[in-house]
């Protein structure tokens, strides 16, 4: 199996509407309310499918201060989250609708149809059907939430990124990762070139949209922006394999991190894009799973091990960061 993609992490200012929208409007599993595990002080969310699979997970960074995203080049854009049909595009345009949410309708994009909207903090989401290859039963969706299962979210379709050489991401993506190129395109009615790669996968197909553009300024990461995009390999032997090969050519990386619930190491591609590589599976506590609900204050903080002791002191921050927004 080609790298697929494991997970993508956004910044988001505060938690509690990052849970409400994705949770309770979109539908998606909680998977883990945690920390960031080198900043304590900062709240992190896993959602995923009701397998818990790699390819289905969103992850979100609580970070308080700071400015919010700046569009530009070099910069991970957009998020393409899977769907049953086309029926389910229009199921979910009423929807964010009835939210509020802001919306562009469904549009036409490398001849597929797509529905783009802004979540909180204006972090760029799309949606798109399946394909005719794909099989809905492959897919394991969140049940216990008011979206029907027939228009549930899926999993990660695609991630969209926007660079002044993409030709030079393509290298990494391919050489490193296995991933294909598929064809060229446009970025809808514009001139803009469009470079799809896939993972030629069938049951589990992903694309990866490289957008060519030397025009726009550079993006400022900011709130609301993807911070990376991670990428799946079997097992941590193939990832120092990986971190073999960017030592190697002299790439400045991470080393390999353990983070418990799996082991990564994170690198910038040419265009300066944060990739991480991450194993498929980790050894995470079951416990992790546990205690859904609609209401964030609700579910228990999850620790990993090494925390343990630092439980209490940990809370008390978080809690006292909560009152602060509240008041």
């Amino acid at each position: 199996m080609n790298a697929r993609i494991h997970h993508i992490s956004i910044l988001n200012r505060f938690i509690q509407p990052t849970f409400d929208f994705y949770h309770n409007i979109l539908g998606l599993k909680l998977l883990m309310k945690t920390i960031n595990q080198d900043d304590h002080t900062m709240y992190h969310l896993f959602f995923s499918d009701n397998q818990e699979r790699i390819g289905t997970e969103l992850t979100f960074f609580e970070v308080r201060e700071g400015e919010d995203h700046k569009f530009g080049t070099n910069n991970i854009e957009r998020v393409v989250m899977k769907v049953p049909s086309e029926e389910s595009l229009t199921f979910w345009e009423a929807r964010l609708e009835a939210a509020g949410i802001c919306h562009y309708g469904i549009e036409t994009f490398n001849g597929r149809p797509l529905l783009r909207f802004e979540a909180p903090d204006d972090t760029q989401i799309s949606l798109t059907p399946l394909r005719e290859f794909e099989k809905a039963d492959d897919f394991y969706p969140f049940a216990d939430t008011d979206v029907p299962v027939e228009h549930a979210i899926l999993g990660i379709d695609a991630i969209q990124l926007r660079g002044q050489y993409p030709a030079a991401t393509e290298k990494e993506l391919t050489n490193l990762l296995g991933w294909h190129q598929q064809k060229q395109t446009t970025f809808f009615d514009t001139n803009t070139e469009v470079t799809i790669l896939d993972n030629q996968e069938t049951t589990f197909y992903q694309e990866v949209h490289l957008i060519h553009d030397i025009h726009s300024p550079l993006a400022e990461l900011g709130i609301g922006g993807i911070h990376h995009v991670a990428f799946g390999v079997k097992d941590e032997k193939r990832l120092r394999e990986l971190d073999e090969q960017l030592n190697q050519r002299n790439f400045l990386n991470s080393g390999i991190k353990h983070r418990e619930f799996f082991t990564s190491l994170y690198f910038r591609e040419p265009n300066r894009m944060l990739i991480e590589i991450a194993t498929e599976e980790g050894s995470l506590d079951p416990s992790a799973y546990e205690n859904q609900s609609r209401f964030f204050e609700e579910i228990p903080l999850y620790l990993p091990h090494f925390l343990a002791g630092e439980r209490e002191s940990i809370e008390q921050i978080l809690e006292n960061q909560q009152h602060d927004h509240d008041a």
